[in-house]
């Protein structure tokens, strides 16, 4: 019984001790459990929750707010608004966290400070993450490309399907999905062929040198002009651009609409190469010359050439 007796007091000395225990803003375990600590508590956790509902939803509205504004202004660039809004939401959220955690009575300046420290740490540790994540952040607000421009970037070259603050997704002219790092789009040449409503195509076409010059003149103008997608204003340019080995070398440069580019140009080759068939203008083309000598039995001699076709 004596050793019961024992057991008993030592366990109630330790009870003590855990109850007299500082466990939150001062106070001891007997302390909070007395019933108006308990109602404070309830008050505070009624409080908190109250907070954060509030929070997400005024958080989620700010967002939806931001983005539907981008959305009914044409001219507005969903991707930087996009950013405000997850910008505006996390930073309520934030907010919200504090007042959550002063409610309680807990302290928030030692909390900011040791998450300074650890954010400084972070930071160390994943400078490439961050790099690109600052190159997104530029890139959102300098917009040097936007989702659906046509560009190239480094060798890859396809259109803008998403801009996040990491990395830059482009699907290349095969389709496929390419994943370029913001570091490197920002710290890198970027050719932006959607940027101008038009773009100046170029063609270098090549006559022999007993062709009429002004009849080739005429028929490449007449033919380009005649193609409703070519622009008369800025004026075409058309002139003798080169005196090849075998060739004349007209330079062709004509304005079009961006969004027609690449069809107009292949479109422009084919139709000039058979107006030119049509008017009896010959066009140099490569040819191979063998020349066998009989004394040497089959020695032969090669030379490659350039000639008008007959």
């Amino acid at each position: 019984m004596e050793q019961i007796g024992n057991v008993m007091e030592t366990v109630s000395t330790q009870m003590s001790q855990v109850f007299q225990t500082e466990i939150f803003d001062g106070k001891s375990m007997a302390d909070v459990m007395t019933f108006e600590v308990l109602v404070a508590l309830t008050g505070n956790l009624i409080a908190a929750s109250v907070l954060i509902f509030l929070g997400f939803v005024i958080s989620g509205f700010l967002r939806r707010r931001i983005r539907k504004f981008a959305g009914k202004h044409g001219s507005l660039d969903e991707t930087l608004f996009g950013f405000l809004g997850n910008l505006v939401r996390y930073t309520v959220l934030a907010f919200t966290a504090l007042f959550v955690l002063n409610t309680f009575g807990i302290q928030t300046t030692s909390i900011v400070a040791v998450i300074g420290a650890a954010g400084l740490a972070v930071g160390l540790a994943l400078q490439g993450t961050l790099s690109n994540v600052a190159a997104g952040v530029m890139i959102i607000l300098f917009r040097p490309l936007k989702v659906g421009d046509f560009v190239q970037v480094n060798d890859v070259v396809g259109t803008v399907k998403e801009v996040t603050l990491n990395y830059t997704e482009i699907a290349n002219i095969g389709n496929v999905r390419v994943v370029v790092p913001n570091a490197e789009v920002w710290g890198n040449t970027i050719k932006n062929y959607s940027s101008y409503p038009t773009r100046r195509a170029e063609w270098t076409f090549s006559v022999g040198y007993g062709v009429n010059l002004a009849q080739a003149e005429r028929v490449i103008r007449e033919t380009v002009m005649s193609d409703p997608r070519s622009h008369a204003e800025p004026e075409p340019f058309l002139q003798v651009n080169n005196l090849g080995a075998s060739s004349v070398d007209f330079l062709l440069r004509v304005w079009c609409d961006t969004d027609v580019y690449f069809q107009y140009q292949a479109d422009i080759k084919r139709k000039v190469k058979e107006a030119l068939d049509d008017a009896d203008v010959n066009i140099p083309f490569p040819t191979r010359t063998v020349m066998v000598h009989p004394e040497s039995g089959c020695e032969t001699l090669s030379q490659t050439s350039s000639i008008a076709a007959a």
